[in-house]
């Protein structure tokens, strides 16, 4: 496999492992940062409920844009052209006349 197909495939698993869930975390961190998402648990005969606090939604949005950066980042980085490097000769220089 060549470096271009090596980088494409990277990039589809950084995007499927990456991308996808920061997208829903995304959309959960959004609508837990209006402070309006319910909850409910029930643990050994003790029952609770309320609103999940904004801060959590807003620590999920944080989370969120990084995990959607990194598959732009791992594009970027394997998918790019590398500049040529210039040809070097070791052969001496003839003196000046």
């Amino acid at each position: 496999m060549d470096k271009k197909t090596t980088g494409i495939i990277l990039t589809v698993v950084a995007v499927l492992l990456c991308g996808c869930p920061g997208l829903c975390l995304c959309v959960f961190g959004a609508y837990a940062a209006t402070g309006r998402m319910p909850y409910s648990s029930d643990i050994i005969g003790y029952t609770g409920s309320g609103n999940i606090p904004s801060y959590i939604g807003f620590v999920g949005l944080c989370l969120a844009l990084i995990f959607i950066a990194i598959p732009i980042v791992v594009g970027v980085l394997t998918l790019r052209k590398k500049p040529e490097k210039a040809v070097t000769f070791d052969e001496p220089v003839p003196p000046a006349a």
